[in-house]
């Protein structure tokens, strides 16, 4: 058991499936009293009452006070989980104003808005856990998916933003950063997560427990695929060798489509 986290007020949103339902389960086998977020009523009630927790349903941009209600009125650890993934390989899906906007809505502004909303009361009390799922994708980029890719980049940029401004007011980040995961989103990605994802994906489990490795060692980032820390070394040792074996890839999707 990890004591941090015990009789905690959580809320997690995007919990209806995959790394959302597979956190809120994690928190609540911990002791966390645990609020459910997804746009899915339906789901998030599910998992809800498989985990003993309250189904808070609706956009994740808007849940925080709604949250903050049902655990009595404090919230301890926030997961921004609820995210978006548009993917195309041509530049005509680079002026896709609505995967753009709902990208940027979604993967990044929500977490600004929580955040805005959080921060007060836990700068007050001196302590707060704010638990962002980015991507490999925020630390790399994901091939194919251009809206994606930014918006996790900014995703990741804001989880570091926060940490190095707050943690010395009691403020802990951590930063998720998986490849592939066996989640709905990950079957959407078509043929070009079949070449890059499928091959090493993991479990939504998988991903709790990496994060729960790195709340007791109070880890910033955390990388249940923990060959992405090579693959970012690499990338900002030699930026043109990481760009060209990218683009290697690329044209390998290319052939298969």
């Amino acid at each position: 058991m990890v004591e941090a986290v015990q009789g905690a007020g959580v809320v997690v949103t995007g919990a209806g499936g995959g790394i959302g339902a597979a956190l809120a389960r994690r928190f609540a086998a911990e002791g966390a009293r645990v609020v459910v977020n997804d746009l899915d009523g339906d789901r998030a009630k599910a998992v809800a009452e498989e985990i003993g927790g309250i189904a808070v349903p609706g956009d994740a941009s808007s849940v925080v006070g709604e949250a903050r209600d049902a655990l009595g009125g404090t919230v301890d650890v926030y997961c921004a989980n609820a995210g978006v993934a548009f993917g195309g390989p041509d530049v005509a899906d680079l002026a896709d104003a609505r995967a753009w906007d709902l990208s940027w809505d979604v993967n990044v502004m929500a977490h600004v808005r929580a955040a805005h909303e959080l921060l007060p009361a836990w700068l007050e009390r001196g302590d707060g856990r704010f638990v962002s799922t980015v991507s490999a994708a925020g630390l790399l980029t994901m091939i194919g998916a251009a809206p994606y890719s930014v918006t996790k980049h900014g995703a990741y940029a804001f989880a570091e933003y926060l940490s190095l401004t707050y943690r010395h007011r009691g403020l802990k980040v951590h930063a998720i950063c998986p490849q592939g995961v066996r989640t709905d989103m990950l079957d959407a990605t078509g043929s070009a997560g079949d070449l890059v994802l499928k091959p090493t994906a993991v479990e939504p489990d998988d991903v709790a427990e990496a994060l729960f490795k790195g709340i007791a060692e109070d880890r910033f980032l955390i990388l249940p695929h923990p060959e992405v820390a090579e693959y970012y070394q690499a990338r900002a040792a030699d930026p043109d060798r990481w760009l060209g074996s990218m683009n290697h890839l690329q044209r390998k999707w290319e052939e298969t489509r």
